[in-house]
């Protein structure tokens, strides 16, 4: 394994568990979805790095990871849209609350 690949993956591995760590321990709702784009952003950063060094001429990492990006986007737009109404129906994003919807 080349050497020069490890300052590539390091990092990532260490977004992937500082979002895990987030998304499980967090109970704000806006801090969950900062938490899961981390780990997406850790897996494109992971598409990149392995087609660089596996397939250098060709572009289907930056290929999937342009359709990572926007995939992300979307469901951030969804996801803060869900979170807003939440708020309004309950006053917080507490993910402990949203019990209360049932009611």
């Amino acid at each position: 394994m080349d050497l020069s690949i490890l300052w590539y993956l390091v990092p990532s591995v260490i977004m992937f568990v500082c979002g895990v760590y987030g998304f499980v321990t967090r109970k704000n709702l806006i801090a969950i979805l900062i938490s899961l784009e981390l780990m997406l952003n850790s897996a494109d950063l992971n598409f990149v790095v392995f087609n660089r060094f596996l397939f250098p001429g060709s572009m289907e990492g930056m290929v999937f990871t342009l359709f990572s990006i926007a995939i992300a986007a979307a469901e951030t737009a969804i996801a803060i849209a869900i979170i807003i109404n939440i708020y309004r129906a309950i006053g917080n994003t507490d993910v402990r609350e949203i019990n209360k919807l049932k009611h």
